[in-house]
């Protein structure tokens, strides 16, 4: 498990990197309730660009960030998402409930 973070005029960004399965999802589950617990950004934009693979983990990741943000009345934000990761969140609806920019169809 990698990622860097930085803050930015309020904006939190988290950058994943590789695969997002159960061997890595609660590091990154508490590491970026962390990092929004400290900082605590207006919004939380997760990117997906470095991440290659994500499972039902993956989708675990993004709604721990979403509960951490809605406590403190942000926004979350995916980014960069590939095709595969893009497809998980589709089927599982996080789509529906997170917004996603520069998604690939």
């Amino acid at each position: 498990m990698q990622f860097t973070s930085f803050l930015q005029d309020g904006h939190l960004t988290v950058a994943l990197t590789g695969e997002i399965d159960h061997h890595c999802a609660k590091r990154y589950i508490q590491s970026i309730a962390a990092k929004i617990e400290a900082y605590v950004p207006a919004v939380c934009v997760l990117d997906f660009k470095e991440v290659s693979f994500v499972d039902s983990s993956g989708i675990a990741v993004v709604i721990n960030a979403l509960r951490s943000m809605t406590q403190i009345e942000g926004k979350l934000v995916l980014s960069g998402l590939g095709e595969q990761p893009m497809k998980v969140f589709r089927a599982s609806g996080v789509d529906k409930l997170v917004q996603i920019k520069e998604a690939v169809s």
